[in-house]
């Protein structure tokens, strides 16, 4: 279901049409996805959202096979994500947005990290970590080496949808 309202650019101020799409996807509850864009300005902001909150959930699912990479991830923001093979975290903060991809687009959405280490690292050492990570990306890509997704949301709203995915209650850490 499409919903169209009206709203007011964050950036600019102009009038803009703030777009609500409800997504059901089995095995899970219904998801918002809140997509916004100015065409006076350019601001664009998309989010996911999950308007119910379940059991604390870790989700884990091992990548094996170039098939592997088209898993279905949804993250809530409220979700971290994991590669402990690469090193890798993302976890929630004050900017956080859910999202809908699969693990090819985590890894997309890890490299364009790494890229901005890149062009703004302060220290050669900076910088040769930043490449070791992103030539650990291009082999995951390939799966050159089987790698280990972990997705932990506390509030039970992230899921790695795969017969492959095994799913387990995260015990709430104090």
């Amino acid at each position: 279901m499409r919903e169209t309202y009206q709203g007011t650019c964050p950036a600019c101020g102009c009038e803009i049409q703030i777009i609500h799409h409800r997504l059901e996807i089995p095995h899970f509850p219904d998801l918002l996805l809140v997509s916004i864009a100015c065409d006076a300005c350019g601001y664009r902001h998309t989010d996911t959202i999950i308007p119910e909150e379940g059991e604390p959930v870790q989700w884990t699912v091992r990548v094996e096979e170039p098939g592997d990479l088209s898993i279905r991830v949804v993250r809530s923001m409220t979700g971290t994500i994991e590669i402990p093979e690469l090193g890798l975290a993302v976890e929630p903060g004050t900017a956080c947005e859910g999202f809908v991809t699969n693990i090819e687009g985590v890894l997309s959405r890890f490299e364009e990290a790494a890229e901005s280490i890149l062009t703004c690292a302060e220290s050669d050492d900076e910088r040769a970590a930043a490449l070791r990570v992103r030539e650990k990306i291009a082999a995951a890509r390939e799966v050159a080496f089987p790698f280990t997704v972990v997705l932990k949301d506390p509030a039970g709203n992230s899921a790695l949808i795969s017969e492959k995915a095994e799913k387990a209650r995260l015990e709430r850490t104090t």
